[in-house]
């Protein structure tokens, strides 16, 4: 089965917007030169969430930006004596050559203590659409690589803790003194149409009532991600698919994930549900999913999401014109 392309436009956090700079990781000093560079620029990470500058002049990149008006933006520092002692992780530099890190702590005890950064914290979530590329990359990047580190602390093979070098992307057995690199699930979403052009949405189990969204599920070991799609499809609502075309991927750092995002029509219209992950499967007309959206009787899927993108690509227009967020 191969794979026909087309990428989707302005999809989130798929523009790059850092150089990595992979061959500058190896550098033992890397980190220490660094943080004693006053120019250098620093996300601090609290768990999932990051300090925010709200209503920040716009900077024209971000990817759905009409180059006017204000966004988000990270609040980014220089580096400061006690960074040392977080764990620290090297994301790369812009093309004026400066350097960005991320420090990583652990999660506030209360969701918003009085003053300060944490009145400023925000989930990729909440702002990661409006964000520019620049800051979108530093955000996703820096949230996948903690959410890493974070259940790592110790090596597979033999138990003992492992300790990050590389800049942050690789852990060292303290013990047996084997690496480990950072992992990412890659998972396929699909939107599935019929012969009559009608879009399979569904609401999974443990979903609220009125949560639809396309298929997705995780790649496994051995398979091609045409493959995946078709077993996803079939395992999920008992559907035979042809014609998958991958439309583009985003990485979904929620924890590790890289979501593949395709387009695949199916043989048949009868649904049979695997009753474990999917609570209600429909096919919708595009009127029809119209006329429940502005009804509210469907919530759109956030404006991060490629799920949101796919939808839009068969219904023709942005769902900000039907329902706005």
């Amino acid at each position: 089965m191969g794979l026909l392309t087309e990428t989707l436009p302005n999809l989130a956090l798929a523009r790059p917007g850092l150089d990595r700079h992979a061959e500058l990781r190896g550098q033992p000093d890397l980190l220490d030169r660094l943080l004693a560079d006053p120019s250098t620029r620093v996300l601090e990470v609290h768990g999932d969430k990051v300090p925010v500058l709200l209503g920040h002049a716009d900077d024209g990149d971000r990817p759905d930006d009409d180059g006017a008006g204000t966004a988000p933006a990270l609040d980014l520092r220089a580096p400061v004596p006690t960074d040392a002692d977080a764990l620290v992780l090297f994301l790369g530099q812009d093309g004026d050559g400066t350097a960005y890190l991320a420090v990583a702590r652990p999660a506030p005890e209360v969701e918003a203590p009085d003053g300060g950064v944490w009145e400023r914290l925000r989930g990729l979530r909440q702002v990661g659409a409006d964000l520019s590329d620049r800051d979108a990359t530093v955000f996703a990047t820096a949230l996948a690589l903690a959410n890493w580190h974070a259940t790592h602390g110790h090596c597979p093979r033999c138990g003992a803790p492992t300790e990050p070098i590389q800049g942050g992307w690789l852990r060292r057995c303290d013990r047996d003194g084997s690496e480990h690199y950072p992992r990412t699930d890659v998972a396929v979403i699909m939107s599935v149409v019929d012969d009559r052009d009608r879009l399979l949405l569904a609401r999974g189990a443990g979903w609220g009532t009125g949560r639809f969204s396309v298929l997705a599920g995780f790649l496994e070991p051995g398979e091609s991600l045409a493959a995946a799609v078709a077993r996803e499809v079939h395992e999920e609502v008992g559907l035979q698919v042809h014609d998958v075309e991958y439309l583009g991927d985003q990485p979904w750092p929620f924890p590790n994930s890289l979501m593949v995002g395709f387009t695949a029509r199916a043989t048949g219209d009868e649904l049979r549900l695997q009753e474990a992950e999917i609570a209600e499967a429909r096919w919708f007309t595009r009127e029809e999913y119209r006329e429940i959206l502005a009804a509210g009787e469907v919530s759109p899927s956030t404006r991060l999401s490629i799920a949101r993108r796919l939808i839009e690509r068969w219904l023709g227009h942005d769902l900000a014109e039907v329902a706005p967020d």
